[in-house]
This record gives C-alpha cells, sequence and structure tokens, in this order.
C-alpha cells in the first residue's frame, strides 16, 4: 500500500444505511412519512446541543425525545417503539458495499464513526450485509461526544491504529466532513443527499457522486 490512506472510517446513518424506509412506520402509526427528515435533523441538533452544553447524548433517549417533540406529542410510547424499531431493519445504500469491498481488497482499514451503542450499530451492520468488511465500530458513546466534536476523530484515528493525517471520513454530510478536516483528517464527501457542500464548509479532499467515487478518489490520493 503506497498511497496517502491507510484508513477510512464511514459515517452510518443516511451515508451507508437508507433511512427512508422509517417514513413507512410513520405513516403506520399516524404521522406524514415527511415527518422523517425534520425528526432526524432535530435528533441530530438536540445531540450537538447536549455536546455543547458538556453533556453526554443518549442515542436511544434523544432520539425518542426528539421524535414525540416533532410530532407534537401526538405518539405514544408503544408509536414510538415501533417507529424507533425500523433502525434495527434498515438497509444499506446500493454504493455501500462495492465501496467497503473495494477498501477492504486495496488493504485499507474500514471503520465506522456513528451514534449509540457499537453492539447495535454492528448487528444493523450485519443486517445491511456490511459487517465483514468493516474492521473497527467507533461510537459517540465511546468518545463521550458526538461529532463534529475533535475529540471523535482522534479517538477513531487511534482505534483503527493511524496517525490522523493518515485516516479520511466519508459522509454525505458537508459539517462532518468539516470537522474532520478541522481534527487534521483528510475527508471524502459524497453528494447523494446535499448535492453541494456549501461554501461554509471547508472543502473534502475528495468529492464523489457515490461511494464508489469517492473511494477512488481517496485510493488515488
Amino acid at each position: 500500500m503506497t498511497g496517502r490512506v491507510e484508513a477510512v472510517v464511514f459515517d452510518v446513518l443516511e451515508t451507508l444505511l437508507d433511512l427512508d424506509p422509517l417514513g413507512a412506520r410513520l405513516e403506520e402509526v399516524g404521522q406524514p412519512a415527511s415527518v422523517l427528515g425534520p425528526f432526524f435533523m432535530r435528533f441530530q441538533r438536540d445531540a450537538m446541543a447536549l455536546t455543547l452544553a458538556g453533556d453526554v447524548a443518549d442515542f436511544t433517549r434523544t432520539a425518542r425525545q426528539s421524535l414525540r417533540t416533532e410530532t407534537k406529542q401526538a405518539l405514544s410510547d408503544t408509536d414510538i417503539d415501533y417507529v424507533m424499531g425500523g433502525f434495527a431493519s434498515v438497509q444499506a445504500f446500493p454504493d455501500a458495499l462495492p465501496a467497503l469491498r473495494k477498501l477492504s481488497e486495496a488493504g485499507i482499514t474500514v471503520g465506522c464513526l456513528t451514534v449509540g451503542d457499537p453492539e447495535n450499530t454492528r448487528s444493523f451492520l450485519a443486517g445491511a450485509g456490511l459487517e465483514s468488511y468493516v474492521d473497527e465500530v467507533v461510537t459517540s458513546d465511546s468518545v463521550g461526544v458526538w461529532k463534529p466534536a475533535p475529540e471523535v476523530y482522534h479517538h477513531s484515528a487511534k482505534a483503527l491504529n493511524c496517525e490522523i493525517d493518515r485516516m479520511a471520513l466519508v459522509a454525505v454530510h458537508a459539517w462532518d466532513c468539516h470537522g474532520a478536516k478541522k481534527a487534521g483528517a483528510l475527508a471524502g464527501w459524497c453528494s447523494r443527499l446535499e448535492g453541494e457542500p456549501g461554501e461554509v464548509f471547508l472543502p473534502a479532499d475528495v468529492r464523489g457522486e457515490d461511494l464508489i467515487d469517492v473511494v477512488d478518489g481517496l485510493l488515488a490520493l
């Protein structure tokens, strides 16, 4: 291996795993599927707010509260249980498996950087058929803060046993790539979700229309 990148760590929710099927569960409990986007955004915002306040955001408690608030207290605990249960059965995007496989076959250490319990994340990855290509799972629970705090990216580099400037984060969120860059890591941004990264964030080292494009770009660095 002669390239610049020794390890690649992927964001999970919305980058590797497609959350859209949760919209169907929302409809089954009487909410429009369009609530999914605002709910997930509120969830991320509330978790970041708790981190900034010096607290540790628990994935399940924060997500449940965000869903309850976004639906204006209309859901029962049973309804929320049902919607939250959908996280365990979401599937991978079509470009996820070939991207991870290409990195693994190239001798690159592959990790996932996400939120919540590591064992739950491994279960999600296994259900989506991705687990065999992932060497390490790093979550907010093991760090104590949420992305984009710099500690998260530094902790990931240590977990993947490489210097941070030899690790690349891959995400569909420009803010996540910005956080990685600020911490000293490389970044690969996929345009699938946002279309354009915007001018307020540091540009990623590599950008692509899908994860395979991004991986090819990182391998070429």
